[in-house]
């Protein structure tokens, strides 16, 4: 029997920032010279965001927040530690928002739940995300546990291949798949244009799906196959480290170009015909990305709509971007019983990773 996303939850962290205010905070750090001020307004005017979500409301320039990160105009290099200390003291209520609005809407209770797949690469502790969303939503403490860490942007899909592969060895199986990615944590007020194009793009948020065998009574998106490619360069200009400020992004603009140039032979490759794609779902890793996906591909314009929606009022979260927008195209009534839909997303190494759904209602 196929598995099926039965329904998808999200959060949002209460504090919201203007993509103007962000960037005029950035370009007035101290030691930014003509230049990377006007690198600073390019990178944020041409990323197409409006606002993103963030756990740190000194921001926004407001008060609060366990971090320190804002002292007036000028943004503080809190230590690695005390970043994520604040990411183990504010993501588990973001794991958790998310996963209770995912498990309330497919239909099954807590107790229901067999396997817990979570997934970030923007903090890391013990006991983990796994155990407190046990712990906090009172799921089976048999519940089987397994974190995909540090895989970047695109490890919802993969957390989504798990729950499938779960699911198809066991069909009496309910998986619940959290993501939940704090992006803003590891800001750094660096002139570099790898760490600006960062500031300009990346936020915070989760999002939840549940995992299980489909039946005609309940709407959802089946899990029909995944694949994997790593492309033959691009190593290096997409990486995630651990630094001594924070955890620090390499993205260079190699990116959009070597997706530009290689993602038409990988679509077909592993979506097969595209002219049998209903819908898109591509992660926003940035405007670009998403202009060179719509370009090789030769889509229409409105095929990338619901991804470019998300990217203007959220950014990029990292892993739990996809599911705001899988969660659209569920939501949206417009798309009918048995749309196929392709999603695609992006990843460090450069990794693609690609999976066809098949939107159900009853």
């Amino acid at each position: 029997m196929t598995a099926r996303i039965l329904s998808i939850g999200t959060a949002l962290p209460e504090t919201r920032v203007e993509q103007s205010a962000l960037r005029d905070l950035f370009a007035a750090q101290p030691g930014f010279d003509r230049k990377g001020q006007r690198l600073v307004g390019a990178a944020f005017d041409a990323a197409a965001i409006d606002t993103r979500h963030v756990v740190l409301p000194q921001l926004a320039g407001g008060t609060g927040g366990g971090l320190g990160v804002r002292d007036g105009d000028t943004l503080l290099m809190p230590s690695t530690g005390a970043r994520n200390a604040e990411y183990r003291r504010t993501a588990p209520a973001l794991f958790a928002e998310a996963s209770r609005a995912a498990i309330e809407g497919s239909g099954r209770t807590p107790d229901a739940i067999t396997h817990v797949v979570t997934v970030s690469c923007t903090g890391m502790f013990a006991p983990g995300p796994d155990y407190h969303l046990v712990r906090d939503l009172g799921l089976p403490t048999s519940a089987e546990r397994y974190h995909l860490g540090f895989i970047g942007c695109a490890a919802a899909i993969p957390a989504l291949r798990l729950a499938a592969r779960i699911v198809a060895a066991d069909p009496d199986a309910v998986v619940l798949v959290a993501c939940a990615e704090l992006c803003s944590l590891h800001w750094q007020t660096s002139s570099h244009p790898d760490q600006i194009v960062a500031a300009s793009v990346f936020a915070d948020g989760a999002a939840a799906a549940v995992v299980a065998s489909g039946d005609s009574s309940h709407p959802g998106l089946d899990l029909d196959d995944f694949a994997t490619h790593v492309t033959d360069e691009g190593e290096k200009d997409m990486a995630w480290t651990v630094g001594d400020s924070g955890f620090e992004m390499t993205l260079t603009p190699e990116v959009p170009r070597i997706i530009g140039r290689e993602i038409a032979g990988i679509a077909a490759d592993v979506l097969g015909d595209l002219n049998d794609v209903d819908a898109w779902a591509v992660h926003p890793g940035g405007r670009s990305i998403l202009d060179r996906v719509e370009s090789a591909l030769a889509l229409d314009a409105a095929a990338l709509a619901p991804s470019r929606e998300v990217l203007r009022a959220h950014g990029n979260m990292s892993s739990a971007t996809l599911l705001f927008i899988l969660r659209d195209l569920l939501a949206d009534v417009a798309h009918p019983d048995g749309e196929r839909i392709a999603a695609l997303a992006f990843g460090p190494g450069l990794t693609v990773e690609a999976a066809r759904l098949t939107l159900r209602r009853p």
